[in-house]
């Protein structure tokens, strides 16, 4: 009844406010005809029309019953996520990444303090708290040394690869300048990036080494009809600057699911790289038109690795059936093709734009899905021969250690990367209005993105980070990253139980050390 009686009382007094304050305003004009009336006119009279209109739509609710006022609601709803970023959010509170976390980012791009003050604001004692064994005999540990050989005995020019790389982030999601900064700082600090499935740019060739991926849509080496060709992927897999080949079977954020190139952002520099038709819409399907089964993927790793003269060529999938990963590592034994490599992107990988219901409940978190694809590879005699790269939510030191104790070898950081371009996760990348310039094609944003700073503070988180891997590593008690095993990580199950990463993921199996089960580097 009070809502009601409120609704009836401000509806007129807003209506009649805005009559009687335009015809006051327009006989002063009138009566005054100078420059002062006619603004004093302007600022009154447009939120008085504004009103009436209000109170004559049909199509929100809310104005129709609180003429002009209704519109602070939106207003505050907008700027809702900025208020909660900056005065409301806790230093742990802050979605995908936590304000300490991204501190922890910019510190390290650019070469300032690095220390944390007064204590941990963590709770140790929180179900879910994740922690590492120290030593009382801690070692040293060389982080120049953090590097793995990628490439079987199938392959003819094995990588050797930072045990960090960018991950895929294709040109056309990230700005033309934010892609050079990227590709720069690779060149500085010695690791890798990954194109995305959105091809090969000339922003991609600035000196840094390229993992080039490959999607449904085949960008870069397809034909008119949308199909794998084999001449312009030769074209482009042979130059200097790829070092690897990735075919993208699904990602965290979205998996199974295609993507779509609007009309309107598939310009003539985009269909260029990508050998589209400009100014179309464009689908990339959910699925691969040049294999069709795991026996066919295999075959079709084998033909890539042949028009690439021999590179390191593998795969990246969100494990979802676990029967059909299954069936790709056995097609592995049947057929005698390995691939060099497979990265594991996990649900909580990210993306510029999905659905819902695909960010949030499909594919299975990258703990479970490194504990599931190790395993399955020793079972089948094939963990030796192939490398496993994780993606997602990769930040720390501690991050990276704990994916090795998974079962990785390394690891791709995407978001961290981003961070230290200078994303401060103000949650537009779909909008194409990123306030600095990171995931935008907009000029008026991408230009103020300084190359040159921004690739040096991409090679400083690498680097500081892979220092940080270093003490923390040594402070655990091993030389090198190949000693770490499940053993070594506690993850907390109830208020007073913690129990190890081994015994939590394999408590029905002799867990050998992983110089036993891989070999040393």
């Amino acid at each position: 009844m009070k809502r009601k009686k409120l609704i009836v009382t401000v509806k007129p007094f807003v209506l009649i406010w805005a009559i009687i304050l335009s015809v006051n305003t327009l006989l002063l004009s009138l009566a005054m005809l100078d420059m002062i009336s006619y603004w004093w006119l302007l600022l009154t009279a447009l939120p008085a029309m504004l009103a009436v209109y209000d109170s004559i739509q049909s199509r929100h609710t809310l104005l129709k019953n609180f003429p002009l006022i209704g519109h602070a609601r939106y207003m505050f709803e907008a700027f809702r996520p900025e208020f909660r970023q900056y005065f409301f959010e806790g230093e742990l509170d802050g979605k995908p990444f936590n304000r300490r976390q991204r501190s922890i980012v910019y510190q390290r791009a650019k070469n300032e303090k690095q220390t944390i003050s007064f204590g941990m604001q963590d709770d140790p004692q929180r179900i879910g708290y994740e922690w590492a064994a120290h030593s009382v005999y801690p070692k040293q540990a060389d982080f120049s040394s953090f590097r793995i050989t990628i490439g079987n005995d199938q392959c003819k020019y094995p990588y050797s690869a930072s045990i960090m790389n960018i991950s895929a982030m294709s040109y056309g999601a990230l700005s033309k300048s934010a892609v050079s900064a990227l590709n720069k700082g690779a060149s500085l600090a010695g690791f890798a990036h990954n194109t995305g499935e959105g091809g090969i740019s000339e922003f991609h060739l600035l000196g840094g080494d390229l993992i080039w991926q490959i999607g449904t849509g085949y960008f870069g080496c397809r034909d008119k009809n949308g199909h794998f060709d084999e001449d312009l992927f030769r074209e482009k897999a042979l130059l200097e600057n790829v070092k690897m080949i990735e075919i993208k079977l699904s990602q965290g954020a979205k998996p199974g699911h295609g993507g779509l190139l609007p009309a309107h952002k598939n310009t003539e520099e985009i269909a260029k790289i990508r050998n589209i038709e400009p100014y179309t819409t464009v689908h990339s399907p959910a699925g691969h038109s040049a294999f069709s089964n795991a026996t066919e993927m295999m075959w079709f790793i084998n033909r890539l690795r042949q028009l690439s003269d021999g590179k390191p060529v593998g795969f990246k999938i969100c494990i979802g059936r676990k029967e059909e990963f299954e069936e790709i590592v056995a097609a592995m034994n049947v057929t005698g093709i390995v691939p060099d490599f497979i990265v594991i992107d996990g649900a909580e990988g990210g993306t510029g734009a999905a659905p819902l219901e695909f960010i949030d409940y499909m594919g299975m978190a990258l703990s479970d899905a490194l504990v599931f694809v190790n395993q399955v590879l020793i079972d089948h005699g094939l963990r030796r021969k192939v490398k496993v790269i994780a993606s997602g939510k990769v930040i720390t030191a501690f991050d990276i250690a704990r994916n090795i104790a998974l079962g990785a070898d390394a690891v791709y950081s995407a978001r961290g990367m981003m961070f230290a371009l200078g994303c401060i996760q103000a949650l537009q990348c779909d909008s194409g209005k990123c306030p600095v310039g990171v995931a935008t094609q907009d000029k008026s944003f991408y230009k103020g993105l300084d190359i040159t700073d921004k690739s040096v503070r991409v090679a400083n988180f690498h680097t500081n980070t892979m220092k940080a891997l270093a003490e923390f590593v040594g402070a655990c008690g091993y030389r090198s990253l190949s000693e770490i095993d499940a053993r070594s990580f506690f993850r907390r199950l109830s208020h007073n139980s913690n129990r190890s990463f081994k015994d939590i993921y394999y408590p029905d199996h002799k867990l050998r050390s992983r110089v036993e089960k891989m070999g040393q580097q």
